[in-house]
Parts: structure tokens; C-alpha cells; sequence
């Protein structure tokens, strides 16, 4: 297993998404535009992994090439994103976001997919190889909060243009797949698809991203205007990841003591809770660093017990449409719709309310994963 040619790999893509959702929203505003537009855009770049990442597994699952899409999307994703310097306008920014998206974020689960085939039967060690993307975000994130409050937004473009080049030459440093025929699957897609406890998954996968869309569209513009400087927002950002990764040092033990679905609804309640304090607490340093360190449950324990539920779910040559779809549903769909709601909401009924609405959704999430999965079955 390259162990590091891999983790490279996840540092930068995830160095790129520590600029891109804490401090994309930031960019927008310095250039004027309104919650609502804020929301709109940043709908877009998810709105996005609604399509490309179904489009590029069917093509990945259909050649077996998918290292080679990698690079190729990746590579696509840089170019396209250096026409954000080329206008300032509305339709001229979603037109070059929708192009770039559609290509970034195809990438990430055909190399999820190749991750987990060069693991084997090893892919409880996943965690210890995506903790990487947490360190590449907690950098990024980390030493850009600074730079901002020293020289401002504009430098925003220039950072997620260098963490795309880093990733297009990190891209390059992973191995081909070795060449094998396809694992033979009984049923098509839709089988898999239409099983009642997949459908459950991916439910509550849309829920919980939905959920999320208050946060990762507005969460450093809430704390900005609450106080907080551009360097302690992006220290709490961090403060989240670093417990992100404390979770995927320790998952693969946790897994098979307690099975996936308990884990998955103690995510889904921790979840719940970390929104109301964001919307109850706001003013309180202290309140805010724990519900930073709820990210844990609400992305860590969730993503990891997600991925491996995936992985089981779609098996052989469903693999890479196994993991595009759940992409596409939960930070495609859900991740589009919360950010779009978030947007309306935060112009129309405020901050509070909008956060209370995430807690409803995650709350939804927990009740459906608690009826709907079966023990046995995970």
C-alpha cells in the first residue's frame, strides 16, 4: 500500500476545500453580493455532485481506468477555476464554479473507490489514510485566517488556485490500478439501489448534509458578524478537523465494537445538538469551541461509518457508482438544497432560525436511521 502517494493526495484536496467553504462565502461578499446570492452560488459548486460524480463512475466503472480520471478531472478543475480572474459578475462566477465543480468533484470519489480496491481486504485502514485531508484542511485553513485579516478577501482565488496545483501534481504520484477485469456483481444498479436498507443509507446521508448547509455557507460570516476575527474563526474551523481526525485514528477499533448503526445515530444526535448551540450560544467562546469539537460525530464518526456502509452496500463492478452516488445524494443534493434553504432563510427569519431548521434535519436523520436500519444487516 503507498501509504503516502495516497494521503498526498487527500491533503490537497482537502487543503482546497479548507479554503474554498470557509472562506469562499467571505470572497462573495467582499464583491457584493446578499445572503441570498451567497446561498445561490455556493448551491452551485454542490449542485454539481449531483451529476459529475455519476457521469465520471459509470465511465470509471465501464474502463477501469480511474487513477487516469483522476488526473485527467483534476487537471481540468485547475484550468477551468483560473477563469475566476477573468470577471466579477454573477453568472459569470456561477458559470465558472458550475465547470469547475463538475470536474473537482468527480475526482474525490473515484479515488475513494481506488483507495478502498488497493486496500482490500484491509479497508477498516481507510481512516488512517484519510486523516490526511484533515491535516491539508487544518493547514489551510489555519494559515490563510491570518492572511486575510492582514490583506483581505482578494487573496482568496490565488490560495485555492495553489492548493489545485498541488493536487493535480499529487494526483500524478499515485499508482495505476493494476489491470483486472471487473468483479462480476448479480443484479444491476437499480437492484442495489432499490434495496429498502440502501435507500435508508442514502436518506439519511441527504438529510445530514442538508443539514450542514447553514454551516458551510455562512458559518464564518455568522461569526465574523458576532465578533470573532478572521483568525479565530479559522482556528475553530480547524479545532473541528483536529477532532475529525482524533475520530479517524480511533474508528477501525470502534467499528466493530459497536457496529454501524449505533455509531451512526450517536452522529446524528451530537449532530442535532452542535446546531442548536451554534444558533442558542453564539457569544459564548466557550459554547462554541465545544460545538467545534462536535464536528467529530457530525462529520468524522458519520463520514467514516457512510464510507464503510457504501463500500459493504455496492460491491465489484457497483463500486465506483457505489460511492458516486452516495456523493452525489448526500454532499451533491443535500449539500445544494441545505446551502440554497440556508440562503433564503438567513435573509428572511435570521441566523437563530436558520440553525434551528439544520437541528430539524439532523433530528429527521436520526429518527429515520433509528426505524429504518436493521442491526443484523450492518
Amino acid at each position: 500500500m503507498p501509504y503516502w502517494r495516497f494521503s498526498n493526495f487527500y491533503f490537497f484536496f482537502f487543503a482546497s476545500i479548507g479554503v474554498l467553504v470557509p472562506y469562499w462565502s467571505l470572497y462573495l461578499k467582499s464583491l457584493g453580493f446578499g445572503p441570498a446570492e451567497i446561498g445561490e452560488l455556493m448551491a452551485v459548486i454542490m449542485a454539481t455532485k449531483i451529476i459529475a460524480p455519476n457521469i465520471w463512475g459509470w465511465i470509471a466503472d465501464h474502463t477501469g481506468r480511474r487513477v487516469q480520471i483522476v488526473r485527467l478531472t483534476t487537471l481540468l478543475a485547475l484550468i477551468v477555476f483560473a477563469g475566476i480572474f477573468l470577471g466579477q459578475g454573477y453568472w459569470w462566477i456561477a458559470a465558472v464554479m458550475c465547470l469547475f465543480s463538475f470536474f473537482w468533484n468527480a475526482a474525490l470519489p473515484q479515488f475513494e473507490a481506488a483507495t478502498m480496491t488497493m486496500l482490500g481486504d484491509q479497508s477498516h485502514r481507510y481512516s488512517r489514510i484519510r486523516l490526511w485531508g484533515s491535516v491539508g484542511f487544518i493547514v489551510a485553513v489555519i494559515a490563510l485566517g491570518p492572511v486575510l485579516d492582514a490583506v483581505g478577501a482578494a487573496v482568496i482565488p490565488v490560495a485555492i488556485l495553489l492548493m489545485l496545483a498541488g493536487l493535480v501534481v499529487s494526483s500524478w504520484l499515485v499508482p495505476l490500478e493494476k489491470a483486472k477485469p471487473p468483479e462480476q456483481t448479480d443484479g444491476s444498479i437499480w437492484q442495489v439501489l432499490f434495496q429498502p436498507q440502501v435507500v435508508v443509507v442514502l436518506l439519511v446521508c441527504f438529510l445530514l448534509q442538508a443539514s450542514h448547509g447553514p454551516y458551510y455557507t455562512f458559518y464564518t460570516i455568522y461569526m465574523e458578524e458576532s465578533g470573532y476575527s478572521r483568525s479565530l474563526i479559522g482556528q475553530l474551523w480547524a479545532l473541528g478537523v483536529v477532532a475529525e481526525i482524533g475520530v479517524f485514528l480511533v474508528i477501525h477499533r470502534l467499528l466493530p465494537r459497536y457496529g454501524a448503526k449505533v455509531l451512526l445515530l450517536l452522529s446524528l444526535g451530537l449532530t442535532t445538538l452542535r446546531w442548536l448551540l451554534v444558533a442558542w450560544f453564539v457569544d459564548s467562546l466557550a459554547v462554541m469551541v465545544f460545538s467545534q469539537l462536535l464536528h467529530a460525530a457530525s462529520f468524522g464518526v458519520y463520514h467514516a461509518v457512510a464510507i464503510y456502509l457504501i463500500h459493504k452496500m455496492f460491491v465489484g463492478k457497483h463500486q465506483g457508482r457505489g460511492q458516486a452516488l452516495y456523493s452525489s445524494l448526500s454532499f451533491g443534493a443535500g449539500g445544494a438544497i441545505g446551502s440554497l434553504i440556508s440562503g433564503y432563510l438567513w435573509s428572511g427569519m435570521g441566523a437563530t432560525v436558520t440553525f434551528q431548521v439544520a437541528a430539524l434535519l439532523s433530528a429527521a436523520a436520526f429518527l429515520l436511521a433509528w426505524r429504518g436500519l436493521h442491526t443484523e444487516t450492518l
